[in-house]
């Protein structure tokens, strides 16, 4: 079956929304080439912004199927069709486990794992911050791991004056282990998710086939990248804790907030009812509170949903692509098209492939996770920690560069190939 135009029309946009993303830089670039306060410096600024990205090109979409189709209702009822909960999801999730209750319980969690740790305490810290906490994302979801674990490293680390280096690996490892890390049960991960019901993936399937080779991942990659910069990491300043105290019932009622919007993520009616209950508590107890990162929230929001408006139109050829790859180029062919494309739309793709058996399921899920921290649109979850990363004080203002992440996630990315395409055991 031939395309349709409208489908033509979007792997247009997307690819050219995926080569935006690589060129935000040099956005950034040229605004600073035009007076300060100028229409054409602002707008270039705005096309600066990576979350901005796909939401741009989702609304020349928008106007191009009114165009093709000659008529505003078929753009509205393109949209309407879709399914946006991920997005909602992530916008919700992202504001609650970013206040500084929940911040600081994380932070003292990790500091307990790195007290056990022989090593200085800002090296320490890294360690256990990298390789433990996004191992929290199968429990508390991807999207709040990276949320709580980017807070944590910006403060720590990115506003530290680390080097460049430093940061560009330790950015391509937090996302490469973060979607990795959600993997030990059957309802954290985004790809994960989108295929667990149909395939009958509960949580002990999820553990003997891939949540060992996870863990196994994220603290070899860590332990590697900790001895390649321990010169730095040992002569950084050991940062103290906030000493401002909270409340216990304060902290337990922000769990139980994070808790309920992990219950009702899939249904964003219930799920937007408790983020307004959680808004009115955090008003009602501001002098316990930090400003809430709604703006960031909303960016990454509009990332992703304009992530959803592109990527659902390009079944026709990603869908065929999977249908014609078997094993060894399953597995790559995931890891690859991950990077292009979003690893939960890569996965849900394959769900409506009929037949795929069992060592194929496996080869796809686990291609996706692992090419997960290639590229800001891999997964989900990346959008958040580049959004709060990326004005740390280690970019000045400049923001995250594409081909520095790619670079910095190659070491973790060959770790996970190794760990689950390689290592022996159920696959």
């Amino acid at each position: 079956m031939s395309p349709s135009a409208v489908e033509i029309l979007a792997t247009v946009l997307f690819a050219l929304a995926v080569l935006h993303t690589f060129l935000v830089k040099r956005f950034a670039h040229w605004a600073h080439q035009y007076p300060e306060g100028s229409i054409t410096e602002n707008v270039l600024h705005f096309m600066a912004e990576t979350e901005v990205v796909f939401g741009v090109w989702a609304a020349a979409l928008f106007g191009g199927i009114m165009v093709l189709k000659g008529s505003m209702h078929a753009a509205v009822d393109y949209i309407e069709g879709l399914n946006y909960t991920e997005p909602k999801f992530v916008l919700v999730i992202m504001v609650v486990a970013a206040t500084r209750p929940v911040v600081r319980l994380a932070e003292a969690l990790i500091g307990r794992a790195a007290s056990v740790l022989p090593l200085p305490p800002a090296m320490a810290f890294f360690a256990a911050a990298l390789s433990v906490g996004p191992l929290l994302g199968s429990f508390i979801t991807e999207p709040a791991a990276m949320t709580l674990l980017a807070m944590v490293l910006k403060r720590r680390y990115f506003n530290s004056g680390i080097s460049l280096k430093l940061a560009y690996a330790t950015l391509g490892l937090l996302f490469v282990n973060v979607s990795i890390g959600g993997v030990l049960t059957h309802f954290a991960a985004p790809p994960v998710l989108m295929v667990a019901a149909k395939w009958n993936w509960g949580m002990a399937y999820m553990l003997q086939h891939f949540g060992w080779r996870a863990i196994i991942a994220c603290f070899v990659s860590t332990a590697a990248v900790v001895f390649w910069f321990r010169k730095e990491l040992a002569t950084l300043p050991v940062m103290t804790g906030d000493p401002r105290p909270i409340p216990a019932w304060l902290t337990a009622l922000h769990l139980a907030s994070l808790g309920l919007v992990v219950l009702f993520a899939h249904y964003p009616d219930v799920c937007f009812g408790v983020f307004m209950m959680f808004l009115g508590m955090v008003k009602a107890t501001h002098e316990y509170q930090d400003s809430l990162k709604l703006k960031e929230g909303l960016l990454v929001g509009f990332f992703l949903s304009g992530l959803v408006t592109l990527g659902s139109l390009q079944e026709y050829w990603l869908k065929p692509l999977i249908q014609s790859l078997g094993g060894d180029a399953l597995f790559f062919g995931a890891v690859g098209l991950t990077a292009i494309t979003d690893n939960a739309a890569l996965t849900y793709l394959g769900s409506l492939v009929d037949g795929i058996s069992l060592p194929l399921k496996y080869a796809l899920v686990a291609g996706a996770v692992t090419g997960g921290g290639l590229t800001v649109i891999a997964n989900a979850p990346n959008p958040a920690g580049a959004g709060i990363l990326s004005d740390s004080k280690v970019f000045e203002g400049e923001g995250i560069s594409p081909l520095r992440l790619f670079l910095g996630a190659l070491w973790p990315t060959a770790v996970a190939i190794v760990a689950f395409w390689f290592l022996p055991g159920p696959r």
